[in-house]
């Protein structure tokens, strides 16, 4: 295998606890992997070279939420919120429509279009789900359709579809809808939420997963305080996210668990609902990850980078935490922080997911706040910008 030598980096944040934040670094890839990383001085020789010139490297995003799956759009649901109207999970049926008429060949086309504009923009790493189909065959399709993300997650129950019983549909997600799309999918996540479906009936759903072998992750606490916290913690899920609302037990539960909370500013301003309080729950020692929740309804962006800038500019996190909440923090959320081939960090062993910026430093992600500052990146060791 080729290696290459990336050398001259100003500022190396490897987000692993024993090398820390580097100065006048270089890193060398060997295949998909991190094979050495240190002083640029000491760097091997490699087939290939590349000088960054004194520029910041870290790890590529980790976006560890979003439903790329669709078709359609809802702009004129966003313009209506811009003007007044509140935001309601029921928009979910819209893009629910559009996506069960539209052929295979049509969902690929736009999950690729999302993940190269993604990727194009530093995320190396990034999950997706179902629920834009709601039926066995169009979640089974969804799921496949899927696999060209890095994760993907079943959450056939992200909406009771219209005119159907919820307990009735529940019971069709944890027995026919779970056994079909289960052997194309690593998860299963639940819109537990006031308007989607209540505690019982996510936890029917969240059991049913779980006996199959599935990973649990939780849409919680988005529109109002609620159960999903909680259940999250109990259940043992991967990860909760939203915590838009969240009362002192809430955060007392996740810091004192192995669920990542994780965060979505950015649907966040897109809804005008409040930032959830990143500070409390750093302070109180959870995990956090943010995560961009690319969908055509309550967060149509797929820029980490602008949910980095938010976070430090209006949830008070500092630089660092929020670079590494949106690097390791999704890592985490996906249980891919460790071992062989691990995300989000740049250590030897790790994937080879590399993001340059155009900037002496990862502050510059928050002092610059809307500019592009991607220079190059490379996925798996194959530079793909």
């Amino acid at each position: 295998m080729a290696t290459t030598v990336i050398t001259g980096i100003g500022e190396l944040t490897t987000n692993d606890d024993a090398l820390g934040t580097l100065t006048d670094a270089a890193l060398v890839l060997d295949g998909d992997r991190i094979a050495w990383v240190g002083s640029a001085s000491d760097a091997p020789a490699a087939d290939e070279r590349v000088d960054v010139e004194g520029r910041a490297v870290l790890p590529g995003w980790v976006d560890s939420h979003s439903h790329l799956v669709f078709a359609g759009d809802r702009t004129a649901e966003f313009a209506a919120r811009m003007a007044g109207k509140p935001y309601q999970a029921g928009g979910i049926a819209v893009t629910v429509g559009a996506t069960r008429a539209a052929t295979d060949e049509e969902l690929a086309a736009n999950l690729r279009a999302h993940l190269d504009e993604a990727a194009a923009q530093g995320t190396t790493c990034m999950e997706t789900k179902t629920g834009y189909g709601l039926t066995v065959a169009d979640e089974l399709r969804s799921a496949k359709v899927a696999a060209a993300a890095d994760e993907v997650t079943f959450l056939g129950a992200h909406l009771v579809p219209p005119g159907e019983d919820a307990d009735s549909y529940v019971d069709l997600v944890c027995g026919e809808m779970l056994d079909a799309v289960a052997p194309h999918v690593g998860w299963c996540d639940v819109f537990c939420e006031h308007g989607a479906f209540d505690a019982d009936q996510s936890r029917r759903v969240l059991e049913a997963a779980k006996a199959r072998g599935l990973g649990l992750r939780v849409h919680g606490n988005q529109l109002q305080q609620g159960p999903g916290v909680q259940l999250a913690v109990e259940l043992g899920a991967a990860s909760v996210d939203h915590c838009t609302y969240l009362d002192e037990s809430d955060v007392d539960a996740l810091a004192g668990s192995d669920t990542v909370a994780t965060l979505l500013p950015a649907c966040d301003l897109s809804t005008r609902q409040p930032l959830p309080d990143a500070r409390a729950l750093l302070d109180a020692g959870a995990t956090v990850a943010l995560a961009a929740n690319c969908n055509p309804g309550s967060s149509y962006t797929s820029s980490m980078a602008f949910c980095v800038t938010t976070a430090v500019l209006q949830m008070r996190m500092t630089v660092e935490e929020a670079v590494r909440a949106a690097t390791l923090g999704g890592a985490k959320a996906l249980r891919r922080d460790s071992g062989e081939g691990a995300v989000g960090v740049l250590r030897e062993g790790a994937r080879a997911d590399v993001h340059v910026l155009e900037a002496p430093s990862t502050t510059w992600l928050a002092y610059r706040p809307g500019v592009p500052l991607t220079r190059a990146v490379w996925r798996k060791g194959e530079r793909i910008r």
